[in-house]
């Protein structure tokens, strides 16, 4: 999500033929949660991933060896202000190795450029891993600049991770805005917002592994009333490909046309949409209708596809409470939205989802205050496991001592300081070959700045 880097005052980001097929309602009311906090509770061992300057907002992928790689935002806190993405990469289990900031390479003459605005990655079935970035292009004396889009392509990454063996290229050099990957085979996607002109979703496809891009149709426009409701009025989830069925989906929260477009961003609908031909076309579906000014989207809406059979697994929070569904039919319809979270997390916000083999894991920032701008409310991570499509939910503590203390706010750059260290997101992902999940969250309580403000850190959780 673009934003101003808070932290560092001294720098500021300036900031085919359509298928016009009609979504399917699914606006039943939500059905309580069905959560229990002590049958089966998981257990986690806790690293924190420590950088002089400090991360945030954490992502993880997880290939099919085992081999994880976590991607955190540099926060240039530092002497050096090492503005970037920084990488980690090791097997499941095993503390991961600093490989430094995978975007520090893509610079340009005559511009000054930071990485870190956004990140995602993405470890293909190939061994490959695919990274993207937003990048702050600016002139030299920062005091204007555009963001664009990186790809990110490492070459047998799976096997044993080498800077050498990647190629780094800037893919969109327009105003962009929170860029996600995704995978099926050596077909790759690469999704993000336009941040000039609209809040459309572009779509860039590679075809050859993540070394050549082309652009293709954005999964909002021209599909009817979904147009109305989503263009300049979305906040946009992941963009997520399908082994199983080779379908594509991206996940978006959107709000009500002709009343709310380019005014306010409490967007009360769910939206899914499917290509069933690589991004050429797309079909939307409405997973989730609220009423009006119901903001679910705090911050994220989450999608995942279980690779073993194609189910469709979704999530987002309307800053109380966590809320899933789930499609069979490769998201023609859904299943009713179901409350997750329970006591102690009683409010919710930033849900992350994975799922494999039946099983979903759910994780979010939780707390037992009544609200997320409470300043005395005390957040921990938490993961709800479900192995029954939702039927029950299992929520297991993940942290071992409270990451944030304080209000957290949504509202991105419009944040006062100090409520948004955690940023906008954090990830879980499931190991293939033990079915274990692995949680990278962020805790601005473990280290402090030269003049004691809180230094976010990236924390890895392991289940053991």
């Amino acid at each position: 999500m673009k934003r101003v880097l808070l932290v560092v005052p001294a720098v500021l980001v300036v900031v085919a033929c359509e298928d016009t097929q009609q979504p399917t309602m699914s606006v039943e009311p939500r059905t309580a949660a069905r959560v229990a906090a002590a049958a089966r509770s998981l257990s986690f061992t806790n690293t924190p991933l420590l950088r002089p300057d400090g991360n945030s907002e954490p992502e993880i992928a997880i290939a099919g060896n085992g081999t994880m790689a976590m991607v955190g935002l540099s926060l240039g806190l530092a002497a050096d202000k090492q503005f970037g993405t920084s990488l980690w990469t090791g097997p499941f289990g095993a503390t991961p190795t600093f490989q430094g900031i995978i975007d520090a390479a893509l610079q340009q003459p005559g511009r000054v450029e930071f990485g870190g605005e956004d990140a995602d990655v993405d470890f293909g079935s190939t061994g490959t891993l695919h990274l993207t970035t937003l990048i702050f292009l600016g002139n030299p004396t920062i005091l204007t600049g555009q963001l664009g889009v990186s790809a990110i392509t490492c070459r047998n990454a799976a096997a044993s991770f080498s800077a050498a063996g990647c190629q780094s290229q800037i893919i969109d050099l327009t105003q962009s805005d929170r860029p996600w990957t995704t995978s099926d085979g050596s077909r790759v996607f690469i999704s993000y917002h336009d941040a000039g002109s609209s809040t459309l979703i572009h779509l860039q496809r590679s075809d050859d592994d993540g070394f050549t891009w082309q652009r293709v149709r954005d999964p909002i426009v021209g599909q009817g009333r979904i147009t109305g409701d989503a263009t300049f009025n979305n906040d946009q989830g992941p963009v997520v490909a399908d082994v199983f069925t080779h379908n594509v989906y991206d996940i978006y929260a959107a709000g009500e046309p002709s009343i709310q477009k380019g005014t306010t961003a409490n967007f009360n609908n769910i939206f899914v949409s499917r290509s069933t031909d690589g991004g050429v076309t797309w079909t939307a579906a409405l997973v989730f209708h609220a009423p009006l000014n119901t903001a679910e989207n705090n911050v994220f809406p989450t999608l995942a596809v279980d690779p073993t059979n194609g189910k469709l697994h979704a999530a987002w929070s309307d800053a109380h409470t966590v809320f899933y569904a789930t499609s069979s039919d490769q998201g023609v319809s859904w299943s009713p939205a179901l409350a997750v979270n329970g006591a102690p997390a009683t409010t919710a916000v930033f849900p992350w989802i994975a799922a494999r083999n039946g099983v979903v894991d759910l994780v979010y920032y939780g707390t037992t205050a009544s609200s997320k701008d409470d300043p005395t409310a005390v957040w921990n991570v938490f993961l709800a496991q479900t192995t029954n499509d939702g039927a029950t939910f299992h929520q297991s503590l993940v942290s071992n001592t409270p990451n944030h203390v304080g209000v957290i706010c949504t509202q991105g750059t419009g944040c006062r300081r100090g409520t948004r260290n955690l940023l906008d997101l954090f990830k879980v992902a499931i190991d293939p070959g033990s079915g274990r999940a692995a949680v990278i969250y962020t805790d601005d309580t473990v280290t402090q700045t030269g003049s004691g403000a809180p230094l976010p850190q990236v924390v890895l959780a392991q289940q053991q």
